[in-house]
């Protein structure tokens, strides 16, 4: 184990090694890693762990600069472990250059379908004993994180002291389909206030996905289209995301000896904004993480979209419609991180036969204290959904609130890390 500070803080790397699937303990293992931190001032101390259990899926845990946002909370009462679920931040890694190891496409499959939420709780029920010497823990879960903690209430619930949910809570029975059949009329909206906000950008975002459905620059391999440009719309579901996404479109075109043409700062934010590279097991696997029972996912996001005219582009008038946490097959054309994985990710878009992830009856039952974070219209978990969800697990306390986006545990960390355990103590009113 590898130690070193930060301000007020002492982190601690471990690496753990679990089984690539759990049904065969035996068999081909992974490793995943996580990281510890405590207060300086109590690193001797017999603490309570918290485990963090980040969005996605596909991204590693947060990699904070000292005590900032819920953190410094969190590490006033407890010894934190930061974790890299598998395949994700330096966990052993899944992409484009270390799936072909695997073997070809339908190995590759084979080989990420252990990489959802239930194979991501079993690792956890590894680690814990590992660090708590048996005790359970108290579970935060962000967006996927709070998929990953009702997963968690289902199947192993004795190794949990307490859950927090920050927009994490899922329909436990929606197909794809329906989660985004939910999610475009959303996605209307938040686009809608953008514009309301910054009308200016309405005739900009115009200009831009004509110019590049015309051109189809390239930028550091990455082809920018006119879909790439319009799921820049994934920014609206965060707090500031709406000015993030009008600061990219006010400086777009620069004037050349040809006319006007997009900036190389336009380009550079776009590519670095849409790239999958730093997380390609988002893309992969987005739509896999609903798969449950006999039917496939077949990419619902695209299919469903056709139900929404506003979201037709191919008449080029009328302001452009972004579009937010989805994925498409023409994400894998696009992106060079993504292009090597299309015929993997169609394997899994065909994927019949998933296991289911929640426990209804359990859930029912649940003795465990939990609360959980709802934003009011969350662009990426639906509202309707997450309560359906919190009135099936007995005793969930919720906290409905219109104060934060979907980056509301970031944005207002200690606020919200300061409410949910209130809620799971009893110490406050809902």
């Amino acid at each position: 184990m590898n130690s070193h500070r930060h301000p007020g803080l002492v982190l601690t790397d471990h690496r753990f090694t679990v089984p690539l699937d759990h049904a065969d303990p035996d068999g081909e293992t992974i490793e995943v890693f996580g990281r510890e931190v405590v207060a300086a001032a109590k690193a001797g101390e017999d603490l309570p762990w918290l485990l963090y259990l980040e969005g996605g899926p596909g991204f590693g845990a947060r990699r904070f600069v000292g005590a900032e946002a819920w953190l410094g909370r969190a590490v006033r009462e407890f010894r934190v472990l930061l974790l890299d679920q598998r395949g994700t931040g330096l966990s052993t890694p899944a992409n484009r250059q270390t799936l072909p190891v695997r073997g070809g496409p339908g190995e590759q499959a084979d080989y990420l379908a252990h990489f959802r939420s239930d194979g991501i709780v079993r690792d956890c029920e590894l680690i814990r004993p590992q660090l708590t010497g048996g005790a359970p823990w108290t579970v935060l879960g962000q967006s996927f994180g709070g998929f990953c903690a009702v997963r968690y209430l289902s199947a192993s619930p004795e190794g949990l002291e307490r859950v927090l949910i920050t927009g994490g809570l899922p329909s436990l029975d929606a197909h794809a389909d329906d989660v985004y059949r939910a999610a475009y009329p959303r996605i209307e909206r938040k686009v809608a206030a953008h514009y309301a906000r910054y009308p200016q950008d309405v005739a900009r975002a115009r200009a831009i996905a004509t110019y590049l459905a015309e051109r189809r620059p390239h930028s550091g391999g990455h082809h920018l289209t006119s879909e790439g440009f319009r799921s820049l719309g994934i920014l609206l579901g965060s707090g500031n995301g709406s000015h993030q996404l009008h600061h990219i479109l006010e400086n777009a075109f620069v004037t050349g000896p040809h006319g006007a043409e997009l900036s190389d700062a336009f380009q550079e934010s776009m590519r670095t904004a849409t790239s999958f590279a730093p997380h390609p097991l988002y893309a992969v696997m987005h739509e896999a993480i609903y798969g449950q029972g006999a039917r496939p996912t077949a990419w619902a996001a695209e299919r469903v979209r056709t139900e929404f005219p506003a979201f037709d582009d191919a008449t080029g008038d009328g302001p452009v419609m972004f579009t937010g946490e989805s994925i498409h097959p023409w994400h894998f054309d696009v992106d060079p991180a993504l292009r090597p994985l299309r015929e993997t990710a169609e394997l899994l878009a065909a994927r019949t036969g998933w296991p289911v992830l929640y426990d209804v009856e359990r859930l029912a039952a649940n003795e465990v204290p939990v609360a959980a974070a709802v934003y009011h219209d969350d662009m990426y978990v639906d509202t309707a959904h997450s309560l359906r969800t919190a009135a099936s697990i007995r005793g969930l306390r919720t906290w409905v609130t219109s104060e934060y986006e979907h980056d509301g545990l970031r944005a207002g960390g200690p606020h919200v890390l300061d409410r949910l355990l209130a809620l799971v103590r009893d110490e406050c009113d809902r």
